[in-house]
């Protein structure tokens, strides 16, 4: 039979049953017939080790911030089934456990709504920067946007806002209907202008693709004309770069044809060129040689001599006709230098010999020999006088009309 002493917290009577101690007394629990009293007391309390586990489960759950209400719901379970356990152990310090967890459940609810306002607000704050940024690109002025970083930019605020509302706090249904209103408004906007823009700029490019197609069907007429279109194609060109754009694909179709027959005008010019280049040939040695004839007359000093000379080339360089287009400027260049030394010869005697240059310079001379042969009496005056000053008065008035003299010499 057993013992009031068998275990701290519980007995077994005679008949196998298993009594629990509480403050109130003690109460059976259950029965254990086929095992001595020792392996029925282990039973029951391995029934409250279980227990108590089950309370210390829990007390970590609301350190590590576990919700309020799944802890307080768990406290009011356990508080139940602590006070009918079937089970030998402190069953009073669970329940004293459990009723202090009660405590904590208020403080971390109360904890838990403050964070889950902070939680709200901060959302509210990150949702309304979205509706901000999408609000920004729908003021933007439309006729200078770059329309397709601007559909990726909003793309980009859309994912953000749907992943900020999947991962994020719910937020309050009047705020969160206002916050959307505003975001679906900026996008709305953003659509108008981009259909806008781009109805705009279809119809521009109809009207380019309508010009540019004329103009090849020009460009294509005039290649039969040869060298000839040449003038007339480059018209055409100058038209081209004002008839704006078609669309890429377009444009470089259209441009293909227009080169076409640029290529072949020029191609006949070039051919023309290549037969002109051989019939020159011939002049260019003509006008070396009238060159060769001509380049002694750099260093002629006969004026007359030289100007008949160079009227004689000049009628025959004349007569000969056009050179090859690339030797042009160097025969032009040299028989010009020829022209420039003439002239020059002819500009020099005519400076020698001006009516009216010669006239003031025989009248100035003739005005400098009377103050010379006045200066020489004064110097001379000045000099029997022992007069210091006026004698170097003199010399340098002297001296300066000499210089000036022997200048129109």
């Amino acid at each position: 039979m057993a013992t009031d002493d068998q275990a701290p917290w519980g007995r077994v009577d005679e008949t196998g049953t298993v009594f629990v101690r509480d403050a109130t007394g003690e109460r059976a629990v259950g029965q254990y017939p086929d095992g001595t009293p020792e392996e029925a007391l282990a039973y029951f309390e391995r029934k409250f080790t279980e227990l108590a586990g089950q309370v210390t489960l829990l007390e970590q759950r609301a350190k590590r911030g576990a919700p309020a209400a799944d802890i307080a719901k768990t406290v009011q379970s356990l508080m139940t089934t602590v006070a009918t356990a079937n089970a030998v152990g402190n069953l009073a310090a669970l329940t004293t456990r459990l009723e202090a967890l009660g405590g904590t459940v208020t403080e971390l609810t109360e904890k838990q709504s403050e964070e889950a306002k902070a939680a709200v607000a901060s959302a509210l704050a990150e949702r309304e920067a979205l509706v901000v940024e999408a609000e920004k690109l729908a003021a933007a002025d439309p006729a200078k946007a770059q329309w397709k970083q601007v559909g990726a930019a909003i793309d980009d605020i859309f994912a953000r806002w749907q992943k900020h509302q999947q991962d994020g706090p719910r937020l309050p249904k009047t705020e969160s209907n206002e916050l959307w209103k505003r975001f679906r408004a900026a996008r709305a906007t953003i659509d108008q202008h981009r259909k806008a823009f781009f109805a705009e700029l279809d119809n521009s490019h109809k009207d380019a693709r309508a010009r540019k197609q004329e103009l090849v069907g020009k460009a294509e007429a005039l290649v039969a004309k040869g060298a000839d279109a040449i003038p007339a194609y480059r018209a055409l060109l100058d038209d081209w770069k004002l008839s704006g754009r078609a669309g890429k694909k377009l444009d470089d179709a259209l441009w293909a044809k227009f080169k076409a027959a640029g290529d072949a005008i020029y191609a006949a010019k070039s051919e023309v060129d290549a037969r002109e280049n051989v019939e020159f040939e011939g002049n260019l040695e003509a006008k070396l040689a009238l060159l060769a004839e001509a380049e002694p007359l750099l260093t002629e000093t006969d004026r007359t001599r030289a100007k008949e000379t160079l009227l004689g080339i000049q009628r025959r360089w004349d007569a000969i006709g056009k050179v090859p287009r690339d030797k042009v400027k160097t025969v032009e260049d040299r028989l010009r230098r020829v022209e420039a030394a003439v002239k020059k010869l002819d500009e020099e005697h005519w400076q020698r010999n001006n009516p009216e240059k010669q006239a003031r310079s025989q009248g100035l001379a003739s005005q400098l020999h009377d103050a010379i042969e006045r200066l020489e009496r004064e110097l001379a005056e000045a000099q029997a006088t022992g007069d210091a000053k006026k004698v170097k008065d003199a010399q340098e008035a002297l001296d300066a009309r000499k210089i000036w003299l022997d200048a129109l010499r």
